[in-house]
């Protein structure tokens, strides 16, 4: 299994290796495009601002390559969000690959959402050996909105996209590699896809 992770200066790249490295595979960290379109599976992470990281992306042509890709591709937390249409985070236009606009959470709640909230209706593959209203582990100031490419929910001052999956492209906001048992079935589910 040829598994990748994008290394675009934006990832909490360490800990999806480490989490990886539980299941018995080594996840491999490139920015090259012909690595990266060799792999079997993509990870596309992401934590900080959206902005910076599209710029890091242009900057490396990514933004061209990652919608392109034909073998299946996880986006996690920003990364999920870059992979929409837009982004109120800096007002930063995405990939496209999903059909959603992502917004941020009001004021009238706190910002960010961290911590453990639960997934609920379930839809996916993805999800094999997952029951509604598992909890998983989130930190995001921005949500997906609703959209028909969702595949899981989440609650936090309205209800959002917590997932999302068209064709070969998945997305998920909350973070499987620190979300315990759960998020490690998860990644695997993705490893077997």
């Amino acid at each position: 299994m040829n598994l990748t992770i994008v290394n675009y200066g934006a990832g909490n790249i360490k800990s999806i290796q480490f989490a990886f490295q539980r299941l018995g595979y080594d996840a491999h960290l490139t920015n090259n495009v012909e690595e990266i379109i060799k792999s079997d599976k993509v990870i596309f992470p992401g934590v900080g601002e959206a902005s910076s990281a599209m710029r890091m992306l242009k900057d490396s042509g990514l933004d061209i390559l990652i919608p392109q890709l034909k073998q299946p591709v996880l986006g996690i937390c920003l990364g999920m969000q870059l992979m929409c249409n837009h982004t109120e985070e800096g007002d930063t236009n995405g990939l496209g690959i999903f059909d959603v606009n992502v917004k941020r959470f009001s004021n009238n709640v706190k910002v960010p959402q961290m911590g453990w909230n639960t997934i609920k209706n379930l839809k996916s593959d993805l999800f094999k050996g997952i029951k509604e209203k598992e909890y998983m582990y989130l930190v995001h100031s921005y949500y997906a909105e609703q959209c028909d490419e969702s595949i899981s929910t989440s609650d936090y001052e309205l209800e959002y996209a917590s997932a999302l999956e068209n064709e070969n492209f998945y997305g998920v906001q909350f973070h499987p590699e620190k979300s315990s048992k759960a998020g490690e079935q998860i990644l695997r589910n993705f490893i077997e896809l």
